[in-house]
């Protein structure tokens, strides 16, 4: 793939709230620009203008939408492809069906990036709504097998094209790495890490498909185990409140720290200073956050759901547990706290697997899609 020639339009979120799709979005643009690709970002969420319109609700969206069709159409006449981050529900619907229309009626090739954990109920729920735009798609790319499932239980052929970490920002700290963090975390059994607690990590954002409310009530059996043990939940979203109470309700909100918001530096620090990360999804695809939580070196224990196990294996690369069920959860936390050999080759095996997931890798596919795409536009406009 010549990159310093392609002109691509890459239409998506950008952060905040960071990780995500958002997350993925906003690395795609820098990614491809520093190949030397002209990128022209068309943002999904972009800041409503006038700024007033964002008090009004029923309005303000209709000005929004009307400027990105706008957009849209604009870039779909100069690039020579589009890169769509779609997702389920009413995103689908506003963003990325427009943008394929548009690229079929100025015959500009759209890759649409599916990447809903819900893609299932979506699909059964919106099939004969969605399906329309699905296939006038030039190409459905999904991040992981395990979405590549779902679409082809529905008659849909996709390609996979990975997630990217950076293993620039998400790595390791440890002093001696051949060690696997063993002088990091102590002896076996330990409930401190040399001068600071155990520390679990809970990297999601605050909203019920992410069922932060068990990783609370895991963390209080845990607790009760390993005095002295801290929770850190680093994201920012509508159940904050409750979910703070929840804390209080349970007598561990002294254990508990809500980071709110962090950006993409803040985030790496805080993996590099945790023991476990917990991910207690009940729903997902490939979280960015159990890439993370492997390039920086953080054994995982993550809810057994979605495109997860496509990611990471039982007792190889993670700990994987029962969907709500605070018990197994708790039993995982402690098990890496009192046996930090286990914690030492779920590490080692993690940060062999990640490299999967690293811009080079991912961009040999990508870019072979790209030039498949293109070749085959040129080969369409020279047919009389």
């Amino acid at each position: 793939m010549n990159w310093q020639a392609l002109r691509i339009a890459v239409v998506g979120p950008l952060p905040p709230p960071a990780g995500g799709m958002a997350g993925q979005t906003q690395q795609l643009v820098e990614l491809l620009r520093a190949e030397g690709a002209e990128v022209m970002l068309i943002q999904t969420n972009a800041p409503y203008w006038p700024r007033a319109l964002a008090r009004v609700r029923g309005l303000r969206a209709v000005p929004r939408l009307v400027g990105y069709v706008a957009r849209l159409w604009r870039a779909a006449g100069t690039v020579q492809l589009m890169h769509v981050m779609a997702n389920s529900g009413w995103s689908w619907h506003l963003f990325a069906a427009p943008a394929i229309w548009i690229g079929r009626l100025r015959r500009t090739p759209v890759v649409v990036n599916y990447r809903g954990g819900e893609a299932r109920a979506f699909l059964e729920r919106s099939g004969r709504w969605v399906r329309p735009s699905m296939r006038a798609a030039s190409v459905l790319a999904v991040p992981s097998g395990f979405l590549e499932q779902v679409f082809a239980s529905f008659g849909f052929a996709t390609q996979v094209v990975p997630n990217i970490v950076d293993l620039d920002r998400f790595r390791p700290d440890w002093r001696d790495t051949e060690s696997l963090g063993m002088e990091r975390n102590g002896s076996a059994a330990a409930t401190q890490t040399g001068d600071r607690a155990f520390c679990v990590l809970v990297t999601r954002n605050l909203e019920a498909i992410y069922d932060i409310g068990t990783a609370l009530r895991a963390f209080a059996l845990v607790l009760a185990e390993v005095p002295g043990a801290k929770l850190v939940i680093a994201g920012s979203g509508p159940e904050r409140d409750a979910l703070q109470a929840l804390a209080g309700q349970l007598g561990i909100a002294d254990a508990v720290e809500f980071t709110g918001r962090l950006d993409r530096q803040q985030m790496a620090a805080r993996y590099r200073h945790a023991e476990v990360m917990l991910n207690p999804s009940r729903v997902d695809n490939m979280p960015n956050s159990v890439l993370e939580a492997l390039a920086s070196g953080v054994p995982i224990v993550s809810t057994n759901v979605g495109g997860v196990p496509h990611i990471v294996a039982n007792e190889k690369t993670a700990l994987l547990v029962p969907v709500g069920e605070p018990r197994p959860m708790a039993d995982a936390i402690v098990r890496l706290n009192r046996d930090r050999d286990l914690a030492a080759k779920l590490a080692k095996a993690g940060l062999a697997e990640v490299q999967r997931y690293t811009w080079p890798r991912v961009q040999e596919t990508l870019g072979a899609l790209y030039s498949r795409l293109l070749e085959q536009d040129a080969c369409s406009r020279k047919v009389p």
